[in-house]
């Protein structure tokens, strides 16, 4: 009994003369082509990657039988499985491959003319999908025709900002609400996405890792820029006459912007820029070996203490000192920065009772309520966090100072 064989598919044909093509030249050495063949050979290169990448694409977007036969997740993951390249990468192109069979017919065919490669298609899609919902069809497509026709003038990153601003060119009539909607959407996603940590290493340094809004971003490039300029050679050299590297630059810039604060500009209960508070005594501090603290308990020496007096305010331990009035009474209705400063050194967390909340992150509290005749110092004050004031303003609860110090909330019953 004789076995019908399949015909070959021309797809899997091409395919296999390209590489047959390709095996035939595996030893040609490209050393010896004149320089004008190299410069065509390379821009061939380029454009018959970006065909087969669209076939590659085609081929993918129906490929769901392939997964199914051994029971994959999808295509990409049977690729990963057999190919060994990297998942997120074949995730993006099964995306990619769907996106271009189901709407971006245009784009789909600029790459198989060669026109587009793989990383411009990815970023026209993203252009496209992030046009507004109810938008009317004749302008997507207007939008389609007008970037891949971008696409053979400028790279994915050129792309990128056109295709953000892409309704200016085709619709600006209805560009600028679009515009506002989408940097409102954007602006309410980067407060969502705000974050700051700050890990100590162990070895005197801290990890500062940042998520900010872009607007906030530069304003901070801006201001350190202006302490590491790079045009400027004034002691931006390491150890060995070579220049210091521009991160480099930009972490001592950082310390610098922190110490030159101006701390009368910063509010009462958030705390002081770069005042140390000293617990050796004020002359030897000035003469002799010593250890102070900064305002959330980071010790430094007296060295580097009296480099910061350059430009912030040392304070001795000593409190009632004649430059600081530490006892205000009724005269004023909220903590000074200095009785802020006197609670600190008393409580260097949330008085709660329990609660481990830092004291530099704490709010003064009238023990009894400036309202009701309570005074504005430090025999009246207690330190607690935004949860901990919350509860003692709260009906709901008592609060009872311990013998230790600590505060002791109960809910009323």
């Amino acid at each position: 009994m004789t076995t019908l064989q399949q015909p070959q598919h021309p797809v899997l044909g091409a395919v296999v003369a390209i590489t047959t093509s390709l095996e035939q030249v595996a030893e040609a050495n490209p050393a010896f082509m004149a320089t004008d063949q190299k410069a065509a050979t390379l821009l061939e290169i380029a454009r018959a990657k970006a065909q087969l990448a669209e076939l590659e694409l085609r081929v993918l977007a129906t490929a769901d039988d392939v997964a199914a036969e051994s029971a994959a997740r999808d295509v990409a993951a049977w690729l990963h499985h057999h190919t060994h390249q990297r998942p997120e990468t074949l995730r993006a192109d099964l995306r990619l491959a769907d996106a271009l069979d189901r709407t971006y017919h245009r784009v789909a065919a600029a790459m198989r003319a060669g026109d587009c490669n793989s990383a411009q298609a990815q970023v026209i899609v993203a252009a496209l999908d992030d046009l507004p919902a109810g938008l009317d069809p004749e302008i997507r497509t207007k939008a389609e025709e007008t970037l891949v026709g971008y696409a053979t003038e400028f790279d994915p990153a050129q792309l990128r900002r056109l295709g953000r601003r892409i309704l200016d060119v085709i619709a600006p009539e209805i560009a600028e609400a679009e515009e506002a909607r989408r940097l409102a959407a954007e602006e309410a996603h980067a407060r969502k996405k705000t974050r700051l940590a700050m890990r100590r290493l162990g070895d005197g340094t801290t990890r500062i890792s940042a998520v900010v809004p872009d607007a906030a971003a530069d304003r901070l490039a801006t201001n350190l820029e202006a302490f590491a300029s790079p045009r400027r050679d004034d002691g931006t050299r390491t150890e060995t006459g070579d220049y210091l590297p521009y991160d480099r630059r930009l972490g001592l810039a950082f310390c610098q912007l922190l110490e030159t604060l101006d701390p009368a500009r910063l509010p009462i209960h958030g705390g002081d820029a770069t005042t140390v508070i000293v617990t050796i005594d004020i002359d030897q501090l000035r003469t002799e070996a010593g250890i102070g603290n900064l305002v959330g308990g980071s010790p430094i020496t007296a060295a580097e203490a009296r480099r910061l007096a350059c430009t912030a305010s040392i304070i001795p331990a000593v409190l009632g000192h004649d430059s600081e009035v530490l006892d205000l009474g009724r005269k004023e209705r909220f903590f000074s920065a200095a009785q802020r400063r006197a609670l600190l050194l008393h409580s260097a967390t949330c008085e709660a009772e329990g609660c481990d909340i830092p004291g530099t992150w704490a709010e003064a509290h009238h023990w009894i309520a400036w309202a009701k005749g309570g005074a504005t110092d430090l025999d009246n004050a207690a330190l607690f966090c935004a949860h901990h004031h919350h509860r003692a303003h709260d009906s709901e609860y008592l609060h009872e100072r311990l013998p230790n110090g600590d505060v002791r909330f109960t809910r009323r019953t």
